[in-house]
C-alpha cells in the first residue's frame, strides 16, 4: 500500500490545492477504500464559498463517494478487498432519542464524512463498515455516484407523505430538484410543475418529465402553475431555500396542503407569510440527507432505469482537477460534476 496521498483541500473557492498525507489506515470496524469516482455537491461549493451555515473552511470534501475496498480493519469482515461499495456519510452517535428512534439522519451529534470529517476527495479513506453499501450487480460507478445525491430527494418525498394522484410543484432544477421530480414520479405524483430562472434547465426538466417548466421569476408565477396543474399543489419542494422561494410555495400549495424544505437556507432568518400558514394550515416542513432505506430505494430507482444519468451528471474531472470540478460545478448551466480517481 502506498505511504504517502493526495487529498484535495477547500479554503475557498479560488483556492483549493491537492495536499499529500500520509495514507490512513483503518481501525477497527472500519474500512480502508480506494476512492474511484466522487461527486461535487451543491453543499461542497456553498461551503468552499464560505455560505454553508454548518461546514467551516477550510475542509475536505467528499461525501457522495464510490470506492473499492482495499482493507477491511478488524471486526469488518462482511466486506472483503475488491467490494465496490458507495459510502452514507452521516456519522450518528447511535445513543440520543432520534437515533434510537431510527431516525440517526437527524442525530444530536450528527457529523457528516466529508463536510465536519476528511472526505472522499482522495485516493484512499477509511470509514466506518456500517457506513457501506455494497454496489448492486450491473450498476456502473458514474450511476452509483447518483445513490447519495438521489437518497435526500427520496427522503424528501417520503416525508411529504402519498403522493398518489397529487400535484407537485418543484423550486429549483439544480441536481437535487431534477433528482426530486424523479423521486415524486416514482412515488406516483399526477402532475409535476418545475420552476428555474434558466431555460436550459426549465428545458432539462421537461426532458425528465415534468409536465410544466416554468420561470421562477414570472410574475405570475402562482396563476401559471395553478392553471397547469389544475389548480394549487398539494406539496411543494422546496430546493432552493431563500426568501423569494419560501414566499412562492406559500402562494402555490394548495390549503391543507404541504411545503418540504429540501435546500440548505442561508444562515440568519428567513422572512415567512405566518398569517397564510396559520389560515390555510399549511405544513412546512424539513428535511435532511437520509436513513439506509432511503438508500435502498435510491439503488432500486436508479437500477430499474428511472434515472437518465447522462442528462444528470454533465462534466467529469480527474482528483488532480478538483479545481476546474469545483469552478464548474459554480456554473448554473451544469448540473451533477464528478471527479474520477484513478490512483495515486
Amino acid at each position: 500500500m502506498t505511504e504517502q496521498i493526495r487529498r484535495v483541500l477547500v479554503r475557498s473557492l479560488e483556492d483549493i490545492t491537492i495536499e499529500e498525507v500520509p495514507a490512513p489506515v483503518p481501525g477497527d470496524d472500519e474500512l480502508l477504500i480506494r476512492t474511484t469516482v466522487v461527486g461535487v455537491c451543491g453543499s461542497d461549493t456553498h461551503a468552499a464559498a464560505g455560505h454553508h451555515p454548518f461546514v467551516d473552511l477550510p475542509y475536505r470534501p467528499g461525501h457522495e463517494a464510490v470506492g473499492v475496498v482495499a482493507v477491511a480493519g478488524k471486526g469488518a469482515e462482511d466486506f472483503a478487498p475488491g467490494d465496490r461499495v458507495i459510502i452514507e456519510p452521516n456519522l450518528y452517535c447511535g445513543r440520543c432519542p432520534q437515533c434510537r428512534s431510527g431516525r440517526y439522519n437527524i442525530c444530536q451529534e450528527l457529523k457528516v464524512f466529508g463536510c465536519q470529517t476528511p472526505g472522499a476527495m482522495a485516493d484512499l479513506f477509511t470509514i466506518p463498515a456500517d457506513r457501506v453499501h455494497r454496489i448492486p450487480d450491473g450498476m456502473t460507478d458514474i450511476e452509483a455516484a447518483l445513490v447519495e445525491p438521489l437518497a435526500t430527494p427520496v427522503h424528501a418525498v417520503a416525508k411529504a407523505g402519498d403522493l398518489t394522484g397529487r400535484t407537485v410543484v418543484v423550486l429549483g432544477a439544480g441536481p437535487i430538484g431534477l433528482l426530486v421530480l424523479a423521486a415524486a414520479r416514482h412515488a406516483g405524483a399526477a402532475k409535476i410543475a418545475v420552476t428555474d430562472l434558466l431555460p436550459g434547465k426549465r428545458d432539462r426538466a421537461l426532458r425528465l418529465g415534468a409536465d410544466t417548466a416554468l420561470p421562477a421569476d414570472a410574475t405570475d408565477l402562482a396563476d401559471q402553475a395553478h392553471a397547469a396543474l389544475g389548480g394549487p399543489a398539494d406539496v411543494v419542494f422546496d430546493c432552493v431555500a431563500r426568501e423569494q422561494s419560501i414566499a412562492q410555495a406559500t402562494d402555490l400549495v394548495t390549503k391543507g396542503g404541504t411545503i418540504i424544505v429540501v435546500g440548505v437556507g442561508a444562515a440568519g432568518t428567513t422572512p415567512v407569510r405566518l398569517d397564510l400558514v396559520q389560515d390555510r394550515e399549511i405544513r412546512i416542513e424539513g428535511t435532511l440527507m437520509y436513513t439506509g432505506d432511503d438508500y435502498r430505494t435510491a439503488m432500486s430507482l436508479i437500477s430499474s432505469g428511472a434515472i437518465d444519468t447522462a442528462e444528470i451528471v454533465t462534466a467529469t474531472y480527474p482528483l488532480q482537477d478538483a479545481a476546474k470540478a469545483f469552478a464548474a460545478s459554480v456554473d448554473p448551466e451544469q448540473v451533477k460534476v464528478l471527479v474520477t480517481v484513478d490512483g495515486p
